[in-house]
C-alpha cells in the first residue's frame, strides 16, 4: 500500500492542485515534471476511487413508501457471488 492510499480526499486534492500549479508554472526540469505528472495521475486515480466509493454508499439509500431505507453496503472489491 502506498503512502497516498492513507490520504483523505481533501488531502489528495490539495496535493494534486499543488502539482498542477508546479507543472503549469513550467519552471521544473523535465525529469521532475515527469515525476510530478506520475504522482498527479496516482492522486487523480485515488480521488476518483474515493468519489466512486462515496457515490456507491449514497446509492444504497433507497426511498420506500415508509421513507428512506438503508441497504447493507457491499464493498466493490468483495465477491458478490455474481
Amino acid at each position: 500500500m502506498e503512502a497516498n492510499d492513507q490520504l483523505s480526499f481533501e488531502e489528495a486534492m490539495e496535493k494534486l492542485e499543488t502539482i498542477v500549479m508546479k507543472l503549469e508554472n513550467g519552471d521544473v526540469p523535465l525529469e521532475t515534471a515527469i515525476e510530478l505528472f506520475q504522482e498527479g495521475m496516482r492522486l487523480s486515480q485515488l480521488c476518483g476511487s474515493k468519489l466512486e466509493l462515496v457515490e456507491r454508499k449514497i446509492e444504497l439509500l433507497v426511498e420506500t413508501e415508509q421513507g428512506v431505507q438503508r441497504k447493507p453496503f457491499v464493498h466493490p472489491n468483495e465477491d458478490r457471488g455474481e
